[in-house]
């Protein structure tokens, strides 16, 4: 299969590659410059030049290929408009596409608290307003489907894998105020799935996804302060309670925002059946994992680049409308 990468020198997007190109498929990634270009190459991926603030080379480069996946990190009005533009290009054409949403869209927020809700792929929710562009993106996709295009989302929650996840690098930058912060009570749960756990589940879902499918991501979950503990037993220090303003102060708005002061639990009965897909044995000690030669060097966190995506600490109380 001819598959373009749509995000390929991002995290997920760099094993993800990988991982197809090991299974035989003919890869390709979107490069913006020559470093990229260059990054792809070292991983044996060609590219497809271009840049999302201007799709129309990608989108010309479409008729070449099989499938798209887009994973992307960007604003989500961008993302909207984006897929709106790809979905329109590939309608006819009977051609894969997987779009990659987040589990950002099912957030309570807690301030530290736990939550009783865990959602299934087509559980009901109600999300917040500034993340509602991202349902609506997701809906659209699935129901590309009726246009002739073999369209499937994505959803994954906090990744994980190689000494890289925001909120775990953050725990060990709090280490620079004497003690290994959390938010509140610390009790608030977020699921979580290693990276190449995730890659799995889009070579599944390119080789058997149902059009108009969801799937979720994830292969254990675990609360704050337990992780707080650990990376405090790591490095002889001792844990802390803070508030959100703190937070804020210590990790950044956007990560004190969508990480610590949310619970976000997900289940993934409708990955597991129609994928067959089951995590690696291998991969589910999210714990071992804070151990991490990076993680361990981490002595200060760079300033968020979540901002514009995410917005303000209003924006996730307020409730919107309600989301399949």
């Amino acid at each position: 299969m001819r598959i373009l990468v749509i995000g390929a020198t991002g995290f997920v997007g760099g094993r993800l590659v990988r991982r197809l190109a090991d299974a035989g498929h003919e890869v390709a990634g979107l490069a913006r410059n020559e470093t990229a270009e260059k990054s792809l190459a070292d991983a044996g991926v060609s590219a497809v030049m271009g840049d999302l603030s201007n799709p129309e080379p990608m989108l010309r480069s479409l008729a070449r290929f099989d499938a798209v996946c887009f994973m992307p990190r960007i604003d989500f009005s961008q993302e909207s408009l984006v897929v709106k533009l790809l979905l329109d290009a590939l309608a006819g054409s009977g051609k894969l596409f997987i779009y990659t949403s987040g589990t950002g869209v099912l957030n309570h927020k807690t301030d530290g608290a736990w939550h009783e809700a865990s959602y299934a792929e087509d559980d009901a929710f109600t999300p917040f307003p500034r993340v509602a562009a991202r349902c609506d993106t997701e809906n659209w996709v699935r129901a590309a489907a009726g246009r002739g295009i073999h369209a499937m989302v994505v959803r994954p929650p906090l990744i994980w894998g190689y000494g890289t996840a925001r909120g775990l690098a953050a725990l060990h930058a709090s280490a620079r105020s004497g003690a290994i912060c959390y938010l509140g009570a610390g009790l608030n749960v977020m699921s979580s799935v290693h990276v190449d756990d995730l890659a799995d589940i889009y070579a599944l879902a390119l080789a058997r996804g149902v059009s108009g499918a969801l799937y979720h991501a994830v292969s254990g979950e675990t609360n704050w302060r337990s992780l707080a503990a650990e990376v405090a037993r790591l490095r002889g220090l001792p844990t802390r309670s803070i508030d959100f303003a703190e937070a804020q102060a210590l990790f950044g708005n956007a990560i004190a925002l969508v990480i610590f002061s949310v619970c976000s639990r997900i289940r993934c009965p409708r990955t597991r059946g129609e994928l067959g897909w089951t995590p690696n044995a291998d991969r589910l000690d999210i714990f071992a994992e804070l151990a991490h030669p990076k993680f361990m060097a981490i002595t200060d966190t760079r300033p968020d680049d979540l901002e514009y995506t995410y917005g303000t600490r209003a924006d996730l109380i307020a409730p919107g409308k309600r989301c399949n």
